[in-house]
């Protein structure tokens, strides 16, 4: 009987500990009464070659993401979302070429991550792999899935790395499910091939936050996002008079881009079937998106006049006032840890 999908997603190395998210397929909470509805609509990437770059999202993902035209430009669309591209003269910093900003990477729900995974290889795709053990005879693995699971499931610290080492337990592949995966794409943009459900689609956005629980309660309160009930994954500890601030993490777990582990924790909203995934970066310190390889992300509204003049009644900062933009307007916020959001108005 095939194990169960481990349910995470991998992040980079943080503040000497990688720390990352994990979560469950969640029940979500109401978002507050009074916030009009925003939909989830394009993610925003900095390309030297947005014709080329756009073309490669329909290779890996086919039944899901076509090459389109948006306000003129060259476009992905996936479902109900974009991918829009901005050209620009010199490559775009990443995680690994720049300074941190507070998105870390976007990717699929596909129904069979292994299947995808080798199919990836085929077409010579460059796969992200990661670490399963911080000793010499570690090795690199393409799928969280290539790691053996410690008794009662879930992913081993590296104490029971060597535990289930010695006692010689590997991952057969044909009953073992794949987990998730990685994609190095255009730009050195990071895209994740995560196994759930039966239908391939574009479902999250990875974001790091020097407090995630207080990045949450901004984007419910000021985007209208549903909180998930977190359920029995491991989370931070809450800290007394209830504040947002988190400051306990549980030990580092593998498989891992970061060769020490990642440190594995719930968290994150939802706005419409789109998970806004966070995890933290303590210390703060994280650049502007503004001008990185993921620029910004946004959301619609149905007037943006409205939505406008209710995050400026709640004090949220503003980059961009409301402007054109090609046959629509938009206007540009500032979110938690710098990280830019597009208010785009569909009417």
């Amino acid at each position: 009987m095939k194990r169960m999908l481990r349910a995470a997603s991998a992040s980079a190395l943080v503040a000497g500990v990688g720390l990352m998210f994990s979560g469950g397929a969640p029940i979500s909470a109401q978002a507050p009464a009074d916030v009009e509805q925003l939909h989830f609509h394009h993610v925003h990437v900095n390309s030297t070659d947005p014709v080329a770059a756009a073309a490669y999202y329909p290779k890996p993902f086919a039944k899901s993401a076509t090459t389109t035209t948006f306000n003129g430009g060259p476009a992905v669309k996936t479902g109900s979302i974009y991918i829009l591209f901005n050209k620009v003269a010199t490559p775009p910093t990443n995680e690994l070429t720049g300074p941190q900003t507070s998105v870390w990477h976007f990717g699929w729900n596909t129904p069979n991550s292994r299947e995808y995974n080798a199919t990836f290889r085929t077409m010579g795709l460059t796969i992200a792999q990661m670490w399963n053990g911080n000793d010499d005879e570690s090795k690199l693995v393409d799928l969280s899935g290539d790691v053996p699971s410690p008794p009662g499931g879930g992913f081993p610290t590296m104490e029971q790395v060597l535990e289930l080492r010695a006692k010689g337990a590997k991952v057969d592949p044909a009953v073992t499910a794949g987990g998730f995966g990685y994609l190095r794409g255009p730009d050195g943009v990071m895209i994740e091939n995560a196994q759930s459900g039966t239908v391939e689609r574009f479902n999250h956005v990875h974001m790091y936050h020097e407090h995630p629980n207080c990045a949450a309660d901004w984007y419910v309160e000021h985007l209208g996002a549903k909180r998930p009930q977190r359920g029995g994954a491991v989370a931070a500890a809450p800290v007394a008079g209830g504040d947002c601030h988190t400051k306990l993490y549980p030990p580092p777990t593998f498989p891992s881009f970061a060769k020490r582990g990642f440190v594995r924790m719930p968290g994150g909203v939802t706005i419409d079937d789109v998970s806004i995934s966070m995890q933290p970066w303590p210390g703060g310190g994280l650049a502007s998106t503004r001008g990185r390889l993921y620029d910004h992300w946004a959301v619609s509204t149905a007037n943006l006049d409205v939505t406008v003049a209710r995050l400026k009644r709640e004090g949220v900062k503003f980059l961009e006032e409301i402007h054109p933009w090609g046959s629509l307007r938009a206007a540009m916020v500032e979110g938690p840890d710098r990280i830019a959001i597009e208010l785009v108005e569909v009417k």
